[in-house]
């Protein structure tokens, strides 16, 4: 079925594997989702199996207004329910809540232009601060300036993930040089220069909330195999999420934002096991569809939650620790740069309880990875 007590389900997403986790754990619930597929690179998601319909737009833009001549005409009842998975998509419907918030059931933090205005770095790690949680020292400058007295090293990032070149903005400096020639190359008019950790480890959570951050549920709690600097790793460690402490600081930043949707969180473990709160995503990340293998399926639990107006205490679930592995991002990074053997890494792979392409229930996506290899690595 396309709806959830008479609401349509649509996800609305550039072309990725994030999404493809989100419409598996719809459809793995009875839930065949609409898709606007937003053109990035090689389509994946669109050829699984759990999708009703597809459109494919060029732009987020374009895509905005197809969805509102397609869909944009419900009774306020009845509502489609949007879900995204990348930053472009969530700010460009924020700031256009207020035209499309009795059209559409969707991420949103009350307000138009809310989400956006916490998408800001520096904002997010104030409240942050606010609540308790430790963040690295920190700058917000523009382009090209260096602030004084600055103890290197350093790590740049955009200020806003729709203000640059996001990875690619992401620069390690151990001196003023070093950060003069990575201002040749980034692309984000503001930057955000903070203090650079030697990490042990880094630490991703999960979740959503519903009526406007007063209540929100964790469903899984990732850390990182290895670690690759300036990256994130593809291989990881998943866990019930248990640290009350961190439970309930999160719960007030969201309830302040007034936030209602699917989120990441993610915080760098130092050497001495201290968590630095990093950032908030506003949307589902690439590891979604590691709540499904847990057994709290994360897109179809927020739709669910949404239209009954709470979370279901019962929904909550342990489970057994497992691994999972973004596959082909992993064997570019291990296999194919030496690191390890095709006999290892195949073996790892088998064990993983968790993968964003295979998925003997929903193959086609998988195929379309083989055909279309250097597209996807």
């Amino acid at each position: 079925m396309e709806t959830i007590n008479g609401h349509l389900v649509i996800v609305f997403a550039l072309e990725h594997y994030n999404p493809l986790g989100l419409i598996r754990s719809l459809g793995e619930n009875g839930i065949n989702p609409v898709y606007f597929s937003i053109k990035r690179r090689q389509e994946v998601a669109t050829h699984s199996k759990y999708i009703s319909k597809i459109y494919r737009a060029d732009s987020v833009e374009e895509g905005y207004k197809l969805l509102l001549k397609e869909y944009g005409n419900y009774d306020y009842e009845h509502r489609p329910i949007v879900l995204f998975s990348d930053d472009k998509s969530v700010g460009y419907f924020d700031l256009h809540y207020d035209e499309i918030k009795d059209r559409f059931i969707l991420y949103n933090a009350g307000k138009q232009g809310r989400i956006n205005e916490f998408m800001d770095k520096k904002k997010i790690l104030e409240l942050a601060k606010k609540y308790g949680f430790n963040v690295l020292d920190s700058y917000v400058v523009k382009k090209g300036e260096i602030p004084q007295n600055l103890v290197y090293p350093i790590i740049t990032k955009d200020i806003s993930p729709n203000s640059g070149s996001w990875k690619s903005d992401v620069f390690i400096c151990n001196s003023e040089d070093e950060l003069k020639e990575a201002y040749k190359t980034i692309t984000s008019p503001e930057v955000l220069i903070q203090r650079f950790v030697n990490k042990k480890n880094e630490y991703a959570i999960e979740g959503f909330c519903v009526n406007h951050g007063k209540e929100m549920m964790v469903v899984t709690a990732l850390t990182w195999k290895y670690l690759i600097k300036g990256y994130y790793s593809p291989y990881h460690d998943v866990t019930p999420f248990k640290n009350k402490d961190m439970e309930v600081k999160l719960q007030k930043m969201f309830e302040e934002i007034g936030f209602e949707g699917i989120f990441e969180v993610e915080f760098l473990i130092d050497q001495d096991d201290t968590y630095y709160f990093l950032e908030t995503n506003f949307r589902a990340s690439a590891w979604n569809h590691t709540g499904s293998i847990a057994g709290m399926p994360l897109s179809y639990l927020w739709v669910k939650s949404t239209i009954d107006g709470h979370i279901d205490e019962s929904a909550k679930k342990d489970f057994e620790p497992f691994t999972d592995m973004s596959e082909v991002i992993d064997f570019g990074k291990r296999v194919d740069s030496g690191q390890i053997s095709l006999a290892q890494w195949l073996l790892e792979f088998k064990q993983a309880k968790g993968t964003y392409f295979y998925d003997e229930k929903d193959p086609e996506p998988f195929k379309v990875l083989f055909e279309h290899w250097e597209d996807f690595k």
